[in-house]
């Protein structure tokens, strides 16, 4: 299918990959058990011209062979980021062959498109993946309900696992980030507890509230009054600052079986790298949780309309890279 890119996102993973992608591939050979069917390393080239962009939402202009027609042109749709071809799959985005969300047009799958409807906005739409994202943490994590989670970082991934973790009724969700406006972004997104790691020391989980200030008085139940030690705590370490889980962590330490990590390290020189549970770093389709996602984000289950923070055009996607780099620009 030929599409129109009408909105694409700017991912945490394409920051990286523009200044790290030898390690990214690296990393994603080594998940795969060190061969070359790593998601990213068989036959990909960081050398070679690569069009980035995975969080999309486009119109069809095309139907191309073998293709049913059911979607008609002019049809707003999103999408897993990936394209079968007659080689194999293509991970859109990351790829030498096929254009990713940042080009005019894209050749997409017909297997793999949603149609957007109720009127969703197309920047909105265009959240489905990274919301899909954090959709697919949350169900892999099997909570329970006696369960109390902590995202150490509220960048994207983040975010979208505190909206994820809400869909599906979890709670308490204590998140923990150095910027005021990550802070923001997760109680705008539900988060029960929202932790400043420079300003409050660590301690018992018991004794918590929620931070002075807090808009969000609905969500007094969780003022802390219910949040036990328990083996239940799932943290969630996401991004940000690498001092954050020093001093944002309760004392006491979770069931290591229990335990998902998701998101990426900071070496001393400052840069950062893809790590995480090795079966995470496997690239998976996630069709079911990505239909799911983009039904909850059309019904406002998961309310996006605040978190495009900014739009810019093609010409100022570097200066937006730049931009993205610092959680809190001036």
């Amino acid at each position: 299918m030929l599409v129109k890119t009408l909105a694409c996102g700017i991912c945490g993973s394409d920051l990286h990959a523009l200044h790290h992608m030898e390690h990214m591939i690296e990393t994603s050979r080594r998940a795969s058990g060190g061969g070359d069917g790593g998601p990213m390393g068989g036959g990909f080239d960081p050398t070679a011209d690569t069009v980035f962009g995975h969080e999309f939402c486009a119109e069809i202009l095309e139907h191309g062979p073998g293709t049913t027609g059911l979607l008609k042109p002019g049809t707003r749709v999103v999408s897993v980021p990936a394209t079968i071809t007659g080689t194999g799959v293509e991970l859109l985005g990351y790829s030498n062959n096929l254009p990713g969300g940042f080009a005019e047009r894209m050749i997409l799958s017909e297997m793999m498109l949603l149609e957007v409807k109720n009127g969703l906005p197309t920047d909105q739409a265009a959240l489905t993946e990274p919301f899909a994202v954090g959709a697919h943490a949350v169900a892999k994590a099997r909570l329970d309900k006696d369960s109390v989670s902590l995202v150490i970082g509220c960048g994207p991934v983040g975010l979208a696992v505190i909206a994820g973790l809400k869909a599906k009724g979890h709670g308490p969700v204590i998140a923990a980030d150095y910027s005021p406006r990550r802070r923001a972004a997760a109680e705008m997104l539900g988060a029960d507890l929202v932790i400043d790691p420079a300003a409050e020391p660590a301690r018992p989980v018991g004794g918590l509230r929620r931070p002075h200030g807090s808009r969000r008085p609905e969500h007094g139940a969780h003022d802390g009054q219910d949040l036990r030690p328990t083996r239940g705590l799932r943290v969630r370490r996401l991004a940000g600052h690498p001092a954050a889980p020093d001093r944002g962590q309760p004392r006491r330490q979770p069931d290591r079986r229990r335990r998902r990590l998701h998101g990426d390290r900071q070496d001393r020189a400052g840069h950062r790298h893809h790590q995480g549970d090795r079966a995470d770093l496997r690239v998976r389709l996630f069709p079911e949780e990505f239909a799911r996602t983009l039904h909850q984000i059309s019904e406002g289950v998961i309310d996006v309309s605040r978190v495009v923070t900014g739009k810019v055009g093609l010409s100022e996607v570097a200066q937006a890279f730049v931009t993205l780099g610092d959680p809190d620009p001036t």
